[in-house]
């Protein structure tokens, strides 16, 4: 039997704004029943129009803002929260925070963990402009190939040159190559067909260095004009040291495909965190947001204690970015990267920085830990920074039978994190201290997280 629910298809109604999502959009409850409301911010009264009606919760759209919230800002670019590249950029900065906050104290509730203490959210000073990489889709736009950004949930193409949160020199390069790459008459990709060339420009800037590497992610494996377009790429951005081209052909929404060829210059970039120095190339997983990665960074190492004479493992290394910094103080770092080329670039950058205290091997996390426990290797501490899904069962059965007193775990999801510390909770590990939020990517509903887990 169907369930009734308080409201239907294109019904209209006055509600309150109770709360956000961990996607940002607003929830107004009718009779229990939560219909979500993107743009709408907790606090304010808002004329809806019903869009659908499930079973368990709807979604409507705001007609009419009878009242207001303090934290309103002006919103700038539409199609900035149209794209999803910034759902949160009409809220005001310090209510920002507060939330990121409160979407941590709300997992830890959900898993009867409200005993554990959370930290007020590190914020930035200026909250824009922070990204260091650029990754936009290139379609054809009434003719032309345009760079730009897909509507949120949509394949509709939405042609962008501001992005806001981008390193403004990213933005320019964008147009630049845009504009080469009309000048050449290069196709762009069309997805229903699966034909054209040009998928994606990708752009790194090095936020020290200044660096810029350009990346053509092309559908074929040929790109015509290849050379004569990369010279007026570099002739257009002088600060473009790295032009490459990436591969895809397959159908797929993953953005880069394993073949990348050096079409102009180097095929990296190099640049600073906490003052050490990194090779990054096309594919090497790198925080995008410089700034706050350095008080991250810093804050993880101050919080795993070292004074020079521990063992320590850095599961998830990726290109070494904290295994670096962790050997500054520690006796020695194992690292460990699922990814072959990740562990190349994290041994680079180890010489590079004159590093020798530093093992990185190419394996699972868990079948590591696992390795090394049998050749008696023994840490005193495990620092984590998993992808979203957190951390294997596996591995966390694997890190407690090896029995560091500490595990600092940097999470840039606080739902797996909040789980994951359950399951280390079971093998003897606890919380003693105040989580930390800190936020890498301010006008989105991202947070990334510190937590410390002792052994009891």
């Amino acid at each position: 039997m169907k369930k009734n629910t308080p409201v239907k298809k294109n019904d209209e109604l006055v509600a309150t704004i109770s709360d956000l999502t961990y996607q940002g959009m607003g929830v107004a409850k009718v009779e229990g029943y939560p219909l979500f409301v993107a743009g709408a911010l907790p606090g304010e009264e808002v004329k809806l129009h019903v869009l659908k009606a499930d079973k368990n919760y709807g979604f409507a759209k705001a007609l009419e803002y009878l009242t207001t919230s303090p934290d309103r800002v002006s919103a700038g670019k539409k199609e900035l929260v149209q794209t999803g590249i910034t759902p949160l950029q009409h809220w005001a900065y310090p209510a920002q925070l507060k939330y990121k906050r409160k979407l941590v104290v709300d997992l830890l509730q959900k898993a009867h963990l409200s005993d554990l203490e959370v930290a007020d959210t590190v914020g930035m000073e200026e909250p824009y402009h922070y990204r260091n990489k650029a990754q936009v889709p290139a379609r054809e736009w009434h003719g032309k190939l345009t760079t730009g950004f897909f509507r949120r949930g949509s394949h509709n193409f939405i042609p962008l040159e501001d992005y806001y949160i981008q390193d403004p020199r990213i933005d320019e390069v964008i147009i630049a190559v845009r504009d080469i790459l009309r000048k050449y008459k290069v196709p762009a990709y069309k997805e229903e067909k699966h034909s054209g060339v040009i998928r994606n420009v990708m752009v790194r800037r090095g936020h020290y260095t200044g660096e810029v590497m350009v990346v053509l992610v092309t559908k074929t494996k040929k790109l015509m004009g290849a050379a004569e377009i990369s010279a007026d790429i570099q002739k257009a951005c002088p600060d473009v040291i790295s032009v490459m081209q990436n591969i895809n052909t397959e159908k797929t929404n993953v953005i880069l495909g394993k073949t990348s060829k050096v079409l102009r210059g180097r095929n990296y970039i190099q640049d600073q965190l906490n003052g050490l120095t990194f090779d990054i190339s096309a594919q090497s997983f790198y925080q995008v947001n410089p700034v706050q990665t350095e008080k991250l960074y810093a804050r993880a190492v101050e919080l795993a204690g070292l004074t020079g004479e521990e063992t320590v493992i850095d599961a998830y290394c990726g290109i070494g970015t904290i295994s670096l910094s962790l050997a500054q103080a520690a006796k020695q770092v194992y690292g460990v990267e699922i990814v072959p080329a990740a562990i190349e670039d994290a041994k680079q950058n180890a010489r590079l920085n004159h590093l020798e205290n530093l093992t990185f091997e190419v394996a699972s996390a868990e079948d590591a830990m696992k390795k090394w426990a049998a050749a008696g290797i023994k840490p005193d501490v495990i620092v984590v920074d998993p992808p979203r899904k957190g951390l294997a069962a596996e591995f966390i059965e694997a890190a407690a039978t090896a029995a560091p007193q500490k595990i600092v775990y940097v999470s840039c999801n606080p739902a797996t994190l909040v789980r994951d510390i359950e399951r280390f909770g079971e093998q003897g590990y606890s919380v003693k201290q105040p989580l930390e939020p800190f936020d890498q990517f301010p006008q989105t509903t991202h947070v990334e997280t510190i937590a410390v887990l002792e052994r009891d």
